[in-house]
């Protein structure tokens, strides 16, 4: 299998408060656990009620608070938990980023933006272009 994750992922366990609405339209508020954790996501275990791919959760450790979007979601043997991937929202902070090793961190780094070349001539898309630019 090829690994496709942009990070290591730091093997942990950590303890975590998880809301938002479930696959049935129910608000739930669980208590759970993150592992495998890196600065942009992590692996939810042990959830009790149905989330969907797509959907958005609150999650916090501690005193830190993020959103992260489900990417998938699987039920964790023949119980009645679940476990789903997350990937944290960019703009929020990293609940549990004093959590991960020193070298990770430092490795993060911000996604490059990589324009087309129609994106710099097209009529259309110039000043959208020019906006990006601008704000680097």
């Amino acid at each position: 299998m090829i690994e496709r994750r942009r990070e290591s992922r730091a093997r942990t366990a950590l303890t975590v408060r998880v809301w938002g609405i479930d696959a049935n339209g129910q608000a739930f508020n669980d208590q759970t656990f993150v592992r495998d954790i890196s600065l942009r996501g992590a692996l939810l275990e042990g959830l009790e009620h149905p989330i969907r791919p797509g959907d958005l959760v609150g999650v916090q450790y501690g005193e830190r608070r993020a959103r992260f979007h489900v990417v998938w979601v699987g039920k964790i043997g023949l119980g009645e938990n679940f476990r789903a991937a997350l990937q944290r929202l960019q703009r929020d902070d990293c609940p549990w980023r004093d959590e991960l090793p020193e070298c990770q961190i430092s490795e993060a780094r911000p996604v490059e933006l990589k324009i087309c070349r129609r994106a710099r001539t097209d009529p259309l898309l110039r000043p959208l272009f020019e906006s990006i630019q601008q704000s680097e």
